[in-house]
């Protein structure tokens, strides 16, 4: 199998937006139950809970549930309506058009590879949320690269 490369870990990035465009577009259009569908299956697309644990710090959660190691707290987390994680809103479901990314710097060592920088969201009404994001990767035995590791954080605001 090839060692991961740069091309590999944009596209992996522009996937992972693509997939919560396709959630909000889905929710915006069809309601909660396409949204979670959509989800569903960008869960099983872009991360490797079928791997193990994945290391998820969504941007905003908090509390008892900050960290997410199971699909089941990513796609609350993605989609909200589920009575276990109460403080889920759903972030795919906030009407997202556009994700970008600007790398700040990258690491690949054959099967695995990091990414850090930020990602801009546009939402349908022109609104940009930009938040500072981790990304580990693992190439899995098809070849297509999945997420291990998901860190996400608010830029630092000096008081």
């Amino acid at each position: 199998m090839s060692e991961i490369t740069e091309t590999e870990l944009a596209t992996a990035r522009i996937d992972w937006g693509d997939a919560l465009i396709a959630i909000s577009i889905a929710f915006d259009t069809e309601g909660i139950e396409a949204a979670t569908e959509i989800a569903n299956r960008a869960l099983d697309a872009v991360y490797d809970y079928e791997f193990g644990p994945v290391l998820f710090k969504p941007t905003m959660a908090g509390g008892e549930h900050t960290f997410r190691t199971t699909r089941e707290g990513a796609l609350s987390y993605f989609v909200g309506h589920n009575p276990d994680f109460p403080q889920d809103l759903g972030f795919g479901l906030r009407s997202w058009r556009d994700v970008t990314s600007e790398t700040a710097a990258s690491f690949m060592d054959g099967q695995v590879a990091m990414w850090m920088g930020s990602v801009t969201f546009l939402d349908k009404d022109g609104d940009i949320t930009i938040v500072d994001k981790s990304w580990g990767y693992r190439k899995d035995a098809s070849g297509t690269l999945r997420i291990v590791l998901h860190h996400s954080s608010l830029p630092y605001q000096p008081a």
